[in-house]
Formats: C-alpha cells, sequence, structure tokens
C-alpha cells in the first residue's frame, strides 16, 4: 500500500468535501427551481374577468351552458374572477369562433362548444376548427329530442316517419345549427337508420336551439330537433311533447318518453359539450381552469343544476378532450359521407 503523507490525505479530504457541497447546493438550486416553477404553475389565476363566449344566441344549448357554469363558479366562490357571459351568434358558430381567434395566447378569454366546432368547417362554412384553439375539459353530456308543440298532429315518432315517408318536403323541422351541422346530423342520422332518405328532410335553420324552440312554439315550424336541457322548461310548462330522444335508454326525468331506437332500428346520438380557450393559451392558464372546472363538478350547487337540466357528467381533461375531439372529427366526416352531406 502505498504512503500518503498526513497533508496530502487532508488535501484530499478538504477537495471531497468541497466537491460534496458544491454537489448538494446545485441540488437544492434545482429543486428551489422546480419547486417554484411548479408553485407558479399552480398559483396562476385571472387578474381581471374572464369574458365567457357563447357563440350563439341567448335561450340555446351554448348559452345554457356558459351562464350555467359561470353562476355556479361565481356563486361558489371557486373562480377569483367573474365570467360575464357575452353571446356571438352567426354561422351556426363561426362568428364566435372568429372572434376567439384573435385572442391568441390570452388567458383571460373562454368559449362554450359541442359538436359544430367539428362539423361547421367540415361542412366548409368556418375557416377556423377545432384544431385552432385550446381545449379546456369536456362538461357533460347531454341528448337530443324530437320535439312539437303540445297540439300537434304527430303523436308519435313513428307518425313523423310515415309523414317523411310520404312527402318529407311539407315537414319542415327546425334547428339551431347550421345545414350539416349538429341538429341537421342528429335528425338525419335518424331518419337514415330509419331507411328514408335523409338529404330529402326540409331542414330549417336558426342560430340557436333557443330560436328554434321559439320557432316551433310559434306555429312556424312543425318539428324541433334539439337539446335536453334547452328544452327542459318548455316541456316542464306543457308548451311541448317529446316524441323521443337520442339517448341509448329513457332518460329518468322523461320516464314516459320513448327512444329513437325504441321506434325498431339502432340509433342514437350523444350531445357532448365543453369549454375551450384562444390557441396557445399558457399551460398555468390551462392547468388552473381544467382544475376549476373539475372542482365544480363536486358542488352541489352545480348537481342541481345539472339535474335540473338533464345533463350527465362527462368530464374530461384538456389533454383527453383534446384526443376525443380528434376522433370525432374522424367519426363525423365519415358520418357525413354516409348520408350524402360531403363527397
Amino acid at each position: 500500500m502505498p504512503f500518503i503523507s498526513c497533508k496530502r490525505l487532508y488535501f484530499l479530504t478538504m477537495l471531497l468535501f468541497l466537491s460534496l457541497t458544491l454537489l448538494l447546493a446545485a441540488c437544492s438550486t434545482e429543486d428551489t427551481q422546480g419547486q417554484s416553477a411548479e408553485q407558479g404553475a399552480q398559483e396562476w389565476e385571472p387578474d381581471k374577468p374572464v369574458e365567457y363566449i357563447a357563440p350563439a344566441n341567448p335561450g340555446g344549448g351554448w348559452d345554457t351552458l356558459a351562464r350555467t357554469t359561470a353562476q355556479v363558479l361565481e356563486t361558489t366562490g371557486l373562480a377569483s374572477q367573474p365570467l360575464p357571459v357575452v353571446n356571438k351568434p352567426g354561422g351556426g358558430g363561426a362568428v364566435g369562433w372568429s372572434y376567439m381567434a384573435g385572442f391568441e395566447g390570452d388567458p383571460h378569454k373562454l368559449f362554450v362548444t359541442s359538436p359544430p366546432i367539428i362539423l361547421v368547417p367540415l361542412n366548409g362554412n368556418s375557416e377556423y376548427d377545432h384544431t385552432d384553439f385550446t381545449p379546456i375539459a369536456r362538461l357533460i353530456t347531454d341528448y337530443m329530442i324530437v320535439g312539437v308543440k303540445e297540439d300537434s298532429e304527430y303523436e308519435t315518432f313513428d307518425d313523423l316517419l310515415e309523414a317523411l315517408e310520404n312527402n318529407p318536403q311539407d315537414v319542415s323541422i327546425a334547428g339551431g345549427s347550421a345545414p350539416g351541422s349538429m341538429d341537421h346530423i342528429a335528425i338525419a342520422g335518424a331518419v337514415n337508420a330509419a331507411g328514408l332518405p335523409a338529404k330529402e328532410i326540409n331542414y330549417v335553420p336558426f342560430s340557436g336551439g333557443g330560436e328554434a324552440i321559439t320557432s316551433l312554439l310559434g306555429g312556424h315550424v312543425d318539428v324541433v330537433i334539439t337539446g335536453v336541457g334547452e328544452s327542459t322548461q318548455h316541456i316542464d310548462a306543457g308548451e311541448m311533447r317529446v316524441l323521443a330522444v337520442s339517448a341509448p335508454e329513457r332518460l329518468p326525468h322523461l320516464p314516459d318518453t320513448p327512444t329513437i331506437s325504441e321506434s325498431g332500428f339502432d340509433y342514437t346520438f350523444d350531445l357532448w359539450r365543453g369549454v375551450m380557450a384562444p390557441k396557445d393559451m399558457p399551460d398555468e392558464a390551462v392547468t388552473y381552469y381544467e382544475n376549476l372546472f373539475a372542482e365544480m363538478q363536486d358542488t352541489p350547487e352545480w348537481e342541481e343544476a345539472r339535474d335540473q337540466l338533464g345533463w350527465t357528467d362527462a368530464y374530461l381533461t384538456s389533454e383527453e378532450f383534446e384526443a376525443f375531439l380528434d376522433e370525432q372529427s374522424a367519426l363525423f366526416e365519415d358520418i357525413l359521407a354516409e348520408i350524402g352531406m360531403t363527397e
């Protein structure tokens, strides 16, 4: 064993001690920076009111979702800032999306969304699609109802199908979305599943479900296809009768209303709704909002509102919602081609 002098041993010991000290200091600095970054992401919150866009007129499904969620978030104290709802109707949602596209990276803008964010662009009626925005969270799923005025000649969904088979142009069907979009696809898909030519139905588009229902109640159209949530108050008031729902089974709050499938063919239509934001929203803002909406779903106030409107919780995180939207885009493209609305 070679001889090491005391002086050399002391020098080596001090060198080792200094190296360990520097290493520990570097690790400590890295951990502190990591914790600070993590805390910064967790602690971000809006510092002014968040403009909350419903890209349709008041009274429809988008408007109902925006106002309901804003009210719950504010009354429960979960939101640190108000979420004033602003309606931007037109183009089946395209006007609202065009407006939101001008706020890239802005963490103080949100908008509610549903299948038209995919369907309208697929039909060539919007230059913006779901990939031009930041998914925040999917919140609920809803189903479509086929409704008529309480004194309508159509007593059942089969009555309506018979009328459509005899002369489809004599039956006007109102919907709160553009041709080839959500409401149109919902009724066209049902008609197609029944073996009738979906391209021949007389679909009358409106800027939102509220307008479509008003048109029905005013006697201007024969039938309305719309979401359960936006029609509940009119059903409860006895102004509308529901011929069928697009759910896989009868709904608890509409136990006497048959599903479309009960007419003898397999057909459902799931109407999901969620929240999106401008493109390139900062990650810490996305985290804040997706957590905010997740916390909202655990409140009694949300549960009460959800049940009154006939909604079903269907929460997805930002990342999960993005993957879901891509899947829906591929699915809707196939459906549009199947019923002859695209080449």
